[in-house]
């Protein structure tokens, strides 16, 4: 039974998508919680992303599948062209993502976000342009000092703070240890959709890179994404904006398509964003009375399409873990139920000859010939490593 007079206290470092399902989660289950967020408020905008198999019904439990199915976007059409721009294949992106027609979601990032927020924002505490400077455990709880000063004590913590998690650096050391490089890097922004495109990607290839156009809906704006093969991850270029445009610029500097114009909106966008193409592989994934959730203790990388879905479902299965259960016990109980899900999911990396993103003229044309065999398929087959956990019953969110 839960001690209501005194609840047990949460915080969690991180309000995107895995911290405020968790907050949810905990809530219902009786914590105090507190969010802390290093941006001023819930970030809005973003790529879409897609929401399949078991997290479709985290985020029915939780009551905003009717929302999330109103902004789906419903991507049509993914055409792929050759180094000249001409049509390879067009094929239902449903079916290269694995995902079933008529079930699974894909929404704006901002509007998951959003309906999370909104669905806690009054039952728990959030703490905007701020974040954890300190972490110190012991016997009675976890001593948090705050960037902007203050300092409270935690029954337990949570990381949800993404692919460069700080929590998991006061946890376990420097990232690298844990950083498993894809061997590719890219860049995203939004520019504007002078393509005349709609619902529908259109991608162009050679050997080791790819550009890309995603046109959400009728929208003015398109999402470009350069994509391209890199031996080594060159952090050293990350550190410095001006940097990472002269890598990507270099990169594709002998391109075509509109590849040329591509580059010139890059120049010039207010929200870009670049970073290497990555995994986080952790031997555990806490220790003591601080855990992690989400990509902080499992990126399996843009690649999979199952971020957004392992943080909703690892969240659910940590709140589940915890309730009834000291820290210690919570966390091992949530790894021993979901480590093998996240596995399967991270693993999808690497399966067969043909990637996305061939790094070499054989690797492209057989992925060309994989593609023009599934244009042929219908999109009702989900993949099983979407849906391969079942969720503990809970009571349905009222």
């Amino acid at each position: 039974m839960t001690d209501t007079a005194h609840p047990r206290t949460a915080l969690i470092s991180g309000a995107s998508i895995a911290g405020p399902a968790l907050a949810f989660w905990l809530n219902r289950n009786g914590f105090a919680v507190t969010v802390v967020e290093k941006a001023s408020t819930v970030r809005s905008g973003g790529y879409p992303i897609d929401v399949r198999g078991t997290a479709l019904e985290v985020v029915r439990r939780m009551g905003i599948l009717p929302r999330l199915r109103d902004a789906h976007i419903d991507s049509r059409r993914f055409t792929f062209l050759d180094a000249d721009g001409r049509t390879v294949v067009a094929i239902d992106p449903r079916i290269l993502g694995g995902s079933v027609a008529g079930q699974d979601l894909e929404v704006r990032r901002g509007d998951l976000t959003d309906a999370l927020y909104t669905a806690v924002r009054d039952d728990v505490e959030f703490l905007f342009d701020d974040s954890i400077h300190t972490l110190d455990q012991s016997a009675d709880g976890v001593d948090i000092t705050f960037r902007s000063g203050g300092s409270r004590t935690f029954d337990l913590v949570v990381g949800a703070d993404g692919l460069h998690s700080r929590t998991r650096e006061f946890l376990f050391g420097p990232e690298a240890q844990f950083h498993r490089y894809l061997g590719y890097c890219f860049a995203g922004f939004t520019m504007p959709n002078t393509f005349g495109l709609a619902h529908e990607i259109t991608m162009w290839n050679t050997p080791g890179r790819a550009a890309a156009l995603y046109a959400v809906g009728d929208s003015d704006e398109v999402h470009a994404f350069l994509n391209f093969a890199h031996q080594d991850p060159p952090f050293d270029a990350f550190r410095d904006p001006a940097a990472q445009r002269d890598l990507v610029a270099a990169t594709f500097a002998d391109a075509g398509w509109e590849v040329p114009g591509m580059l010139a909106a890059m120049r010039d966008a207010d929200d870009l964003f670049v970073d290497v193409v990555s995994q986080i592989r952790l031997p555990r994934w806490s220790r003591g009375r601080v855990g992690l959730v989400g990509d902080a203790a499992y990126a399996p990388s843009f690649l999979t399409g199952q971020g957004t879905s392992l943080a909703l479902v690892g969240a659910y299965m940590l709140a589940d873990a915890l309730a009834g259960r000291d820290a210690g016990a919570g966390f091992a109980a949530y790894e021993h139920s979901t480590r093998a899900f996240v596995a399967l999911n991270q693993d999808q990396i690497g399966a067969g000859d043909a990637t996305l993103f061939p790094t070499t003229a054989q690797a492209l044309a057989q992925r060309n010939a994989m593609l023009r065999n599934l244009s042929a398929l219908p999109a009702t087959q989900g993949r099983p490593a979407h849906s391969a956990l079942t969720l503990p019953e809970l009571a349905p969110a009222t």
